[in-house]
């Protein structure tokens, strides 16, 4: 019941932030009573915990609401024609396309700070299961939860043009990356991602689009 306009999204944004100053510290309590293997485990808990005052608010509001708003659906399964299975292997082949029409224009960045790229390498050199499992699973559920789940689907609601919502919502999904290098092609993707869910209204397939490119 909650469909958050422009001002909602600054409002989710606050509490992404929140989240991230939570997450931050919950990684640090975990490094120092573990170590370097706290840090990578810390993950884990700190991931998920970065959305959970989004997600809080975002129910409450959605609950205060239930009695006098009518609703709109976060997931929908508008497939026809083409049926489910088409449309899976259609967005996942347009995901593959969109990184790699992105990766040329990072190309044109200058070099990334040796700091950042340690970070992100750190996301991806250690423990199977957990890189999984953050980058693959907890990173296509929330963050398409937020972006067009609540973002898009908030700004389709009140009225905004499709174009102006989904670029919008792109651009709030690089913003939520943080650094240029992640955001341009999180902006592109977001695009695909966007046409995809104002289409079909299936965040379950844009889901899935976000775990092909991760």
């Amino acid at each position: 019941y909650y469909t958050p306009g422009v001002a909602g999204m600054f409002v989710l944004l606050g509490f992404l932030l929140i989240g991230a100053v939570l997450g931050n510290i919950v990684s640090l309590i975990c490094q120092v009573l573990l170590g370097p293997e706290g840090m990578e485990y810390s993950l884990v808990l700190s991931y998920p915990l970065m959305f959970l005052p989004a997600m809080v608010f975002a129910s409450h509001r959605s609950s205060s609401l239930s009695m006098n708003h009518e609703g709109v659906k976060l997931n929908n399964a508008h497939f026809a024609p083409f049926g489910a299975v088409v449309c899976a292997l259609a967005a996942a082949a347009v995901t593959v396309s969109a990184a790699f029409c992105a990766e040329p224009v990072v190309t044109l960045l200058p070099q990334m700070p040796a700091w950042l790229e340690e970070t992100l390498k750190g996301m991806t050199s250690g423990t199977v299961w957990v890189n999984f499992l953050c980058v693959s699973i907890f990173a296509p559920i929330f963050e398409e939860w937020l972006c067009r789940g609540m973002v898009l689907r908030g700004l389709l609601a009140n009225g905004l043009k499709p174009v102006w919502a989904i670029a919008i919502s792109a651009l709030f999904f690089a913003l939520i990356h943080a650094n240029p290098w992640q955001a341009l092609p999180a902006f592109a993707l977001g695009l695909v991602f966007g046409y995809v869910y104002y289409k079909t209204g299936s965040l379950t397939l844009t889901m899935l689009m976000h775990f092909t490119n991760n």
